[in-house]
């Protein structure tokens, strides 16, 4: 009888939520605002049944990340099954449903549930990145870094939340990363663009990733592990709804990939990384958020032996090293951010923003090579095919160093959007930031060939690349931007936005300030067919932050002012259907004039500043990007990208000198070596660093028709060689050409763990809501891509550069729930 009367208090809402294409739209997650207890999820095909208290007002709350919150209000009679079908509009936007921005900016939003199907070596959400945004290029799988239309890692924003998050400063390879600041885990959604942003965003050159962390709905969690490592993350919300909290903790180790390295020992690295996101609904117009971050990446290595094979064919050479000595690499970071959301009335939002991170990292390393470079045999009629026919070489080198640097960056930031009216809104900001580094530089390199020193001296040791410094470096920031949108449909039903800010920043360094104005129009005419126009622009300064500051010698120029970039930007959006399913084609073209560039080099990720802004140069080039269903029911994408990136500087312009011959004197290959003549030579423009003409991505995903738990996926990318050269810091050498990098990786997965599912009976597995288990191919086709190069240099001044390669082949196992 009770249960009777329980259920005679009670009413049901179902229906079916699509989107305004009129298709379904599924997880979207329906709760009762008066009754939290009461909550569902849309199903695959976008339908949805709950329970409501009868006989007074509910209010039901409709709500997923990529679409607008909804609210529909019912009262239903005891007993009463309603109906309620409604159509939610897609968000392309990264305010709250309040404060949509209504022009379509040069943002792209990528789905961060692709990332859980991703097969991915390191765990970091830029892996989505790399394959998902248009215009970006990654030559490491070990790394987080990325370019963007021809800029280096350090022309790239970062935020989480709104608070600006930054990479470490001492990591010189991939393989001494750990995690990025961002959990996947924990993420909402995730925007990007690849050039011409809005004035709202910072000052850098080349790119903007805005994360934002989900605020949660229910208490709910999910769990990984792998041959790499291991992930948990929970999230709930109390009862009376005011305050969601979500943790999560990541711990990664990469011995499993590093073995299959050229460089052989005792690998030890290790990265781990906890997070909190709290949110506090204090009342309908006040917000309190959180965001705290502890982060502990090590990476300690006990070389013993390495074997490398090079040249070509005809000309085989083997480079052989056995090692002392170990290398340790350590940074721990610390990062906490508050803000206060105010909102007075309906059309209007304040926000208030306090951050502070702190960076510790010591980089400690003794490292002697015995080497040898031997010369293979390369007569297939010979029995010894292969194996080292004579010596061409013998020597030892030492890399010391003792570096240890500290970074506090503390700022305050207000941010404000006004909505004028229906269409048009006014967003400004304001902030201030300190920034305090200590940085302790001291590193040498000796190198010994055949018995002799290298530069050789009758009387004295003569050690290369020696630098000690020791630098304090106090300043402050303070940046503003002033932002005005409007979105008007025209009386032909074509609709127009215009978006124009502008920004300001000065540094006490330098003592610069610069003014960037930027502009945005977007057209999306009344056709039959759906097409978007997007034309962005402006003057981007990018002042320098400590890196830039200091030279190859480790000295500091406090002189380097702010590179400037001048951009514009021109796409086309086209959506349409193919085979019945909908598809997005993305083209775009791009130029940017680029004026007091620092110039630098790059050696694996480590980027050397030249500290002075000696260089002009351009960036021009194409982007295309299709994505859609090409297997029904699963997104895939393919994008190919074209860049010319060049820099020109009178610090290029040498002499070339001849002897008595009028042979050009090459030391080490020139018998004569006095100089008896010289010409100037002025190279011109120059490839940069970053330069590269053809990159390719394939992200492609199918199931099995009849067992669809079983997916697979298919991730490809491509990109033609790199600029590089010897290592005497002198650009214009550094026109050789590495290897293009190629690289496939796929995935099998299989559903074991259905999220829908009908629950029979109670058992342990009843509490888990998803399960998925994922064999994933690192390296499918086993290609050894080069990152960089180890150059030796014999008693002649004979250079060989040995390549570095990057992963072999690697299986892993990776196992994935949700509860």
């Amino acid at each position: 009888m009770g249960s009777f009367a329980a259920i005679s208090q009670t009413a049901t809402v179902s229906g079916v939520v699509r989107g305004i294409d009129n298709d379904p739209v599924p997880d979207v997650t329906i709760g009762v605002k008066e009754n939290p207890t009461y909550m569902t999820n849309t199903d695959v095909n976008g339908a949805y049944s709950i329970v409501i208290d009868a006989g007074k007002p509910q209010t039901l709350i409709f709500f997923n990340s990529s679409f607008e919150q909804l609210i529909y209000t019912v009262n239903a009679k005891p007993g009463q099954a309603l109906t309620f079908s409604p159509k939610m509009k897609f968000k392309n936007a990264l305010d709250e449903v309040v404060f949509i921005d209504r022009n379509p900016d040069p943002i792209t939003p990528l789905d961060p549930k692709v990332y859980t199907q991703l097969p991915s070596p390191t765990g970091n959400i830029e892996d989505l990145l790399k394959t998902t945004g248009i215009g970006v290029s990654s030559n490491n799988e070990l790394s987080s870094g990325y370019s963007v239309r021809g800029g280096n890692f350090d022309e790239n924003l970062v935020y989480v939340n709104d608070i600006e998050v930054y990479r470490p400063f001492l990591v010189r390879s991939g393989q001494q990363e750990g995690f990025s600041f961002a959990n996947p885990s924990m993420v909402q959604s995730i925007n990007f663009s690849a050039g011409g942003f809005e004035a709202k965003y910072g000052d850098k050159l080349s790119s903007v990733l805005d994360i934002t962390y989900r605020k949660p709905m229910k208490f709910e969690g999910s769990a990984s592990a792998s041959f790499l490592g291991g992930n948990v993350q929970v999230e709930g919300i109390s009862k009376n709804r005011l305050l969601a909290w979500s943790i999560g903790t990541r711990y990664r180790s990469n011995v499993y990939l590093l073995k299959s390295l050229d460089t052989k020992g005792e690998y030890r690295p290790s990265a781990l990384d906890v997070q909190t996101f709290l949110t506090f609904d204090i009342n309908a117009k006040w917000k309190v958020e959180f965001l705290g971050n502890i982060a502990n990446n090590k990476y300690l290595v006990i070389p013993t032996n390495r074997e490398t094979n090079f040249g070509t064919v005809n000309n085989a050479l083997r480079f052989r090293v056995y090692f002392d000595g170990q290398e340790l690499m350590q940074y721990t970071t610390f990062m906490g951010g508050l803000s206060t959301t105010f909102k007075p009335d309906a059309k209007t939002k304040l926000k208030l923003i306090t951050s502070a991170y702190r960076a510790n990292e010591e980089e400690i390393y003794t490292i002697q090579g015995q080497y040898y470079i031997d010369q293979l045999e390369a007569d297939l009629g010979k029995p010894n095919f292969g194996q080292v026919a004579f010596n061409r070489g013998i020597g030892t080198f030492i890399n010391n160093g003792r570096n240890y640097l500290t970074a506090n960056v503390y700022n305050i930031e207000h941010k404000g959007i006004r909505i004028i009216h229906e269409g048009s809104d006014f967003k400004w900001g304001a902030r201030y930031q300190m920034e305090q580094i200590e940085d302790k530089l001291s590193e040498w390199k000796a190198i010994d060939s055949a018995g002799y020193f290298v530069p050789w001296s009758a009387d004295k040791i003569e050690l290369n690349d020696v630098y000690k410094t020791k630098i304090s470096l106090p300043s402050s920031r303070i940046q503003g931007y002033a932002q005005y949108s409007i979105d008007k449909l025209l009386r032909d039903s074509s609709d127009l936005s215009f978006t124009a800010g502008i920004r300001g920043n000065y540094w006490t360094v330098n003592q610069q300030f610069v003014f960037s104005p930027r502009v945005t129009i977007a057209y999306r005419p009344n056709w039959k067919t759906d097409w978007l126009f997007k034309l962005s622009g402006g003057l981007y300064y990018q002042p320098p932050f400590y890196r830039e500051l200091r030279g190859i010698d480790g000295q500091i120029n406090k002189n380097v002012k702010a590179q400037r970039s001048i951009h514009i930007v021109f796409s086309g959006d086209y959506i349409f259907k193919m085979w019945n399913r909908p598809f997005k084609l993305i083209m775009a073209g791009y130029y940017k004039h680029l004026n007091d560039l620092v110039t630098y080099e790059v050696d694996n990720v480590r980027i050397r500043y030249f500290a002075n802004n000696n260089s002009d140069g351009y960036a021009a080039g194409t982007d295309i990007r299709i994505n859609g269903e090409f297997v029904k029911g699963v997104e895939s994408w393919a994008s190919i990208g074209f860049l010319r990136t060049y820099e020109y500087s009178k610090d290029n312009i040498h002499y070339v000198y001849y002897n008595k011959d009028q042979e050009e004197i090459i030391k080490g290959y020139t018998f004569d070596q006095v100089k008896t003549d010289s010409v100037q030579v002025d190279p011109g423009h120059i490839p940069r660093p970053t330069d590269q003409l053809v990159t390719f991505g394939l992200f492609f995903q199918d199931y099995l028709p009849k067992k669809p738990q079983f997916k697979f996926n298919l991730n490809l990318q491509f990109g033609s060689g790199l600029p590089f050269g010897p290592p005497t810091h002198l650009r214009w050498q550094q026109l050789l050409r590495m290897p293009p990098y190629r690289r496939v990786d796929a995935g099998f997965a299989y559903n074991a763990i259905k999220e829908n599912r009908e629950i029979k009976t109670k058992n342990f597995f009843s509490n888990i809501r998803e399960m998925w288990i994922f064999l994933e191919v690192f390296n499918l086709l086993q290609i050894q891509n080069t990152v960089s190069y180890t150059w030796i240099q014999d008693v002649t001044g004979n250079r060989y550069a040995i390549p570095n390669y990057l992963t072999n082949r690697q299986l892993n196992l990776r196992l994935q729930i949700k509860f």
